[in-house]
């Protein structure tokens, strides 16, 4: 199964260091980040999962919960998890997944469906196509999609970056350019006309081109 931008995001059960869930639910109204790991004790993961636990506060600020997800057991991940504590200094607190029959990897099209197995006797090399990012929304909308190669870290901060973005276009008729940071010039959407936009942007905008519609960022 295919997975596109505005797909619902497919709901599962699952046991996680946290206990059990159904995905869906444990989302609720908030946003969610699930992200993904081809083997636990893996050295540029172990970082990821550090990094993120550095900075869930602000995706906490965000309304945004995190979830990890890697194709090991849960008893597993509880062990590698004091090694990203010790290395990183940082407790993980959010759940991970323990995704031993591949289930989840393959409902995210992160393994073909047709794979074989479960994670024994499996390697990072075997798995090295999970190591996605999927933000999704409080309507369980996938709203962002990205996947990183076994040997290049994430940048999480970009995703907090998108997040911020997608937030606000949520609310605002708006558009973020390239690089858009957060309390920085917009763009107005193409979907609206200068006589909405005269209503919507009272205050004017500048438009160096009639559709590159330049005004301040929505409060």
């Amino acid at each position: 199964m295919s997975l596109r931008i505005n797909d619902t995001a497919p709901d599962f059960q699952a046991q996680t260091t946290l206990g059990p869930i159904r995905f869906h639910q444990w989302i609720g109204d908030s946003w969610a980040v699930l992200f993904s790991h081809p083997k636990d004790f893996t050295p540029v993961c172990t970082t990821e999962l550090g990094y993120m636990a550095r900075i869930e506060a602000e995706f906490t600020k965000r309304n945004t919960k995190i979830i990890g997800l890697s194709i090991d057991p849960v008893d597993d991940h509880s062990k590698w998890l004091a090694d990203i504590e010790e290395t990183q200094g940082t407790r993980v607190k959010y759940p991970m997944i323990g995704d031993t029959d591949l289930a989840v990897a393959k409902l995210y099209n992160m393994l073909p469906a047709e794979e074989p197995g479960t994670s024994q006797g499996r390697t990072a090399a075997t798995n090295q196509t999970v190591r996605s990012v999927f933000v999704i929304g409080p309507d369980k909308k996938i709203k962002l999609m990205m996947t990183y190669p076994m040997t290049t870290g994430r940048n999480f901060d970009e995703i907090l970056r998108a997040l911020d973005s997608m937030q606000m276009t949520a609310k605002h008729r708006v558009a973020t350019p390239v690089n858009w940071k957060q309390g920085e010039d917009v763009i107005i959407a193409g979907s609206v006309s200068d006589d909405e936009a005269k209503k919507l942007f009272p205050a004017g905008w500048k438009a160096p081109k009639p559709y590159l519609r330049i005004v301040k960022q929505p409060r």
